[in-house]
């Protein structure tokens, strides 16, 4: 099918994932981005002449990509160099208390014993069979499937899933759930963090959201060379499969006659036909007109809420004190406060959690002199509508290394070791978003059925991306890119369509 042309406008995680499913069919596809190169979300700043990842550092739900690369008839571990962490994540307390989270289950267990007591530690195990069984039931009902609307969803999860939402209750919100689980406020703040992997409050978002627990316990990994090195293979495979790439190339409008999409037309005046457009980019640029005023019926009128957005350094800077790991958390009191203000108040928190990758761990667990470091806290998503003021900025600067400094760490930010991005700087590279870095906020029930799925109203027009079902973070991301191209497969009508995941060779998934 080599005269059936599809144009793949945004070259992110899903975007390219779509291209290599649509090219290895044989199709003729093109990829435009208005940045200088793919990589979308997944970027990296250079500070004092090192890449240092500043978007996603956490790749989790590699099953995703073994599937990906098993459909292509590759092999995940020969194109990308991956090792699995120990130590899933290390979390500080400015109380001066510290817990570990292990891979191995029982070492987590043990952790959590010696951390709050025998009793917690039975709930943390209850827990996990919870998350475990959840994760269990979403992920052929919802994850790897088409959108449904409720009563499709539960027809999809059957008996099983239905009792186990039942007794989990629904309605609850994610906080309150774990009030329920736990007694120590200092495990109901590290397991609350998970509604911020969807860019959320955990005090609105669904108690549904406690599976992203069981993704992280089901395995973390570093890529060698960084995240960049995912995007640089997923390049990579597209052009061995003849993809084309228009890279930097603006869209300004996607083509609609008749009702159908026609292809896109670029800021040049350039024009690219095409039978079929997937677009892998915030659908609030679809809604605000900025793809044109036709495809703006590709998604609902309605804007929802804002997901999160943040206000991250990427620095070069040695460390004293704490001896960290590759993913560290530190947490201050009055959790519920951070998202009152950033929900509420639209402003930054005045105690923020922080979220610090040390990209040179746990590798060098010696002093190892400059390290890489993307610090990160939460902020509000209106960088459309006002600027972070430079004394707000500095504030929060003050309110990290305070932070920080409290658990046992000590590092400095200079003028000239690090490069802060700001929600303004966000809305710039995503317009349309405000700085919002996951799309909508998953904040009550019903939302999870409120994002769109990959196929839309207008015929031949296709989306992908954290914006889209089944939601954000990379292995979601590369999901809705697999979405996307299934639907476009199923579109053709002379390939049978197969479900998402279902290989020849009969991979399991966790």
């Amino acid at each position: 099918m080599p005269d059936q042309r599809v144009v793949v406008v945004g070259a992110g995680v899903a975007g390219l994932v779509s291209a290599l499913e649509l090219s290895h069919l044989g199709l003729n596809v093109t990829v435009i981005d208005r940045a200088d190169a793919p990589g979308g979300k997944l970027h990296a700043e250079t500070v004092d002449g090192h890449a240092i990842d500043s978007g996603p550092t956490v790749f989790t739900m590699r099953w995703v990509f073994d599937e990906l690369m098993h459909s292509l008839d590759l092999r995940l571990d020969r194109e990308l160099t991956l090792t699995p962490l120990s130590v899933l994540a290390r979390h500080f307390w400015t109380d001066g208390s510290s817990l570990d989270l292990f891979a191995d289950p029982l070492a987590s267990e043990s952790a959590v014993e010696a951390f709050a007591g025998a009793d917690e530690a039975l709930r943390f195990r209850q827990f996990c069979d919870h998350t475990r069984e959840l994760y269990g039931v979403m992920d052929s009902s919802f994850i790897r499937s088409q959108l449904k609307n409720l009563p499709g969803f539960m027809a999809a999860l059957g008996p099983r899933g239905l009792s186990l939402l039942a007794r989990m209750g629904p309605m609850k919100t994610l906080w309150s759930s774990l009030e329920q689980r736990f007694t120590d406020p200092r495990l109901r703040q590290l397991f609350a963090r998970y509604a911020t992997y969807c860019g959320s409050s955990p005090l609105q978002a669904p108690a549904t959201l406690s599976l992203i627990a069981q993704v992280e316990m089901d395995g973390v990994w570093t890529v060698e060379g960084g995240m960049q090195e995912l995007i640089r293979c997923l390049t990579r495979l597209c052009k061995e499969q003849g993809v084309r790439f228009i890279c930097p190339a603006h869209c300004d409008q996607i083509l609609v006659r008749d009702g159908r999409v026609v292809g896109v037309s670029l800021d040049t005046q350039e024009q690219l036909l095409a039978d079929r457009v997937v677009f892998n980019g915030d659908t609030a640029a679809l809604r605000e007109g900025l793809l044109g005023k036709p495809a703006q019926r590709a998604v609902a009128s309605a804007a929802p809420q804002r997901s999160l957005s943040a206000v991250t350094w990427c620095i070069r800077t040695p460390t004293r004190g704490l001896r960290l790991d590759r993913h560290n958390l530190f947490f201050q009191s009055n959790y519920a406060d951070e998202f009152h203000d950033i929900f509420e108040h639209q402003r930054l928190p005045r105690r923020p959690t922080v979220y610090l990758c040390a990209q040179d761990r746990p590798s060098a667990q010696a002093d190892i002199g400059a390290e890489r470091l993307l610090c990160l806290v939460n902020a509000p998503a209106n960088g459309d509508v006002s600027e972070l003021s430079e004394q707000a900025l500095s504030d929060c600067e003050s309110q990290v290394l305070s932070a920080v400094k409290h658990c046992g760490l000590d590092f400095e930010l200079t003028p000239h070791n690090h490069v802060r991005n700001t929600p303004r700087h966000f809305h710039r590279r995503f317009p349309g978003t405000g700085g919002a870095l996951y799309g909508q906020a998953t904040h009550g029930w019903m939302s999870i059925f409120s994002r769109p799925g990959a196929i839309s109203p207008i015929p031949g027009l296709f989306l992908s991306g954290g914006s889209v079902h089944p939601g954000p973070g990379v292995p979601m991301a590369a999901m809705s890119g697999r979405l996307a191209a299934a639907a476009v497969r199923a579109s053709l009508g002379s390939i049978k369509s197969s479900p998402v995941g279902a290989t020849s060779g009969g991979m399991s998934t966790p």
